[in-house]
């Protein structure tokens, strides 16, 4: 016998949310979807009228769904938001240039415009390059860092007034798990905002804070978006895959275990005596940093040098090696020239079959 939807529609459900178990039809699910994400952003005052937004796009199912859910609220709740997409290829030859004909793709069927910045461009490397250099034990690390500086500048570039980010409910929790397991208890408050910016940045926002993946997943599957399923090739070896396993495994036992990680997350504090990075511009780039050299001016520095792992461990060590050469960094042609030049122009066909039952 059919299961009818729980808001007494008369439809029949057609999935179950995982988020809160209730059996919905495809309709009610996207209002229910599309409502929790408009509270969150309404609730925490993410943005302005006027504002000139991007939206970090990769052509994954987070950010297809977040660019479709920005589109879709900007118009029924006019909150008068200007919006582009801003994509950053990291050059990994049969991964991001597949997704990003994804992205081009969104542009023409979203109506927003798109902008690509490269790795190339922006430090004259590519993650194949990288890798071939370095290894795949610590890529994660160099991508990661020049991904977060490549949006900002991108932004930059822009002159938006925000960014926002496909981050979901199960990636806030990983990041929780992995700075407690790291003992970066610091770095929880800022992991678990909603908004994180400093003096001087542009603000980065998360719509999807209280999303769960699965959902997301299933938004875009029920909706037909268009976007790319296909994990990084480089990734299976991040340190984060194993949060992501610790949790799924406490999913399954608890299914509010994702929420209560981050509310975990939000109530800790940082105890008196724990002396939090202060915010300074890199001596030799001039992005917002916490030492004189920025993290990836450091690790550019290795590469160039064909010493890849000199960024790599704690900043105290690398400081030591480095010595008297931070010194001599802005002598380096790298970031600092590059950027100046610029600113002149699944697994998830599973996922879906279990929560399709009920």
């Amino acid at each position: 016998m059919p299961v009818k939807c729980n808001t007494k529609c008369g439809r029949n459900a057609v999935l179950k949310r995982p988020k809160t178990g209730d059996a919905l039809c495809k309709e009610c699910f996207f209002w229910a979807f599309e409502q929790e994400v408009h509270q969150t952003i309404t609730t925490a005052n993410l943005f302005n009228p006027g504002d000139y937004v991007a939206i970090a796009a990769s052509g994954g199912k987070d950010s297809t769904v977040l660019a479709y859910i920005m589109k879709l609220l900007n118009d029924r709740y006019n909150y008068g938001l200007k919006l582009v997409l801003l994509s950053v290829d990291e050059g990994i030859t049969g991964y991001r240039d597949d997704s990003l004909e994804t992205v081009k793709r969104n542009e023409q069927q979203y109506g927003i415009p798109l902008k690509i910045l490269s790795y190339e461009e922006l430090y004259g490397w590519t993650m194949d390059r990288i890798v071939e250099q370095a290894g795949r034990k610590n890529n994660c690390t160099f991508c990661g860092v020049f991904r977060r500086q490549a949006l900002d500048r991108g932004a930059t570039l822009l002159k938006v007034d925000k960014i926002v980010t496909g981050h979901n409910a199960d990636d806030i929790a990983e990041t929780v798990l992995m700075n407690i397991l790291r003992g970066d208890i610091a770095r929880l408050q800022r992991c678990t905002a909603i908004v994180t910016d400093s003096e001087g940045s542009i603000p980065r926002s998360k719509p999807f804070k209280y999303t769960y993946e699965k959902e997301i997943v299933m938004y875009a599957y029920f909706k037909k978006l268009d976007y790319f399923s296909t994990e990084c090739i480089y990734s299976p070896n991040a340190y984060r895959g194993h949060a992501r396993a610790f949790l799924k495994d406490l999913e399954k036992i608890r299914a509010t275990a994702i929420i209560d990680v981050i509310h975990s997350g939000e109530c800790l504090s940082v105890r008196d005596g724990v002396k939090l990075p202060t915010r300074t511009l890199c001596t030799r780039c001039g992005h917002i940093s916490s030492q004189p050299v920025c993290k990836a001016c450091v690790l550019l520095e290795g590469l160039n040098k064909g010493k890849p792992r000199l960024g790599i461990g704690k900043s105290s060590k690398v400081r030591e090696r480095l010595g008297s050469n931070m010194s001599d960094l802005s002598g380096h042609d790298s970031l600092g020239s590059n950027m100046s030049d610029l600113s002149g122009h699944d697994s998830k066909t599973s996922v879906l079959t279990s929560m399709l039952e009920f």
